[in-house]
C-alpha cells in the first residue's frame, strides 16, 4: 500500500495517496477536471497536463472550480 503525502489545498491540509497526479487529486475531491484551474506551488498548471504532474509531500495547490448558469 503506497504511503500517504500532506499537501495544502485551497488553504487547507489535506493527505492523498502517493504517487497521485493532479488530476487524480481533482476527480478524488469530487470535481471534474476539464472544469477546474490550478495553481501548484504558485504557478498555474495547464489543464492539459493535470493527468501528468504528479504531486509530492508539501506541495501547496489552489483550485477553482467553474460553474455554469445564469
Amino acid at each position: 500500500m503506497a504511503a500517504d503525502i500532506s499537501l495544502t489545498v485551497n488553504g487547507e491540509p489535506r493527505r492523498t495517496a502517493s504517487g497521485s497526479s493532479i488530476a487524480d487529486l481533482v476527480a478524488e475531491i469530487g470535481l471534474d477536471p476539464r472544469k477546474v484551474a490550478v495553481e501548484h506551488n504558485g504557478e498555474i498548471a495547464p489543464r492539459s497536463t493535470l493527468g501528468d504532474v504528479m504531486l509530492s509531500d508539501g506541495d501547496v495547490l489552489e483550485i477553482v472550480h467553474f460553474v455554469g448558469g445564469g
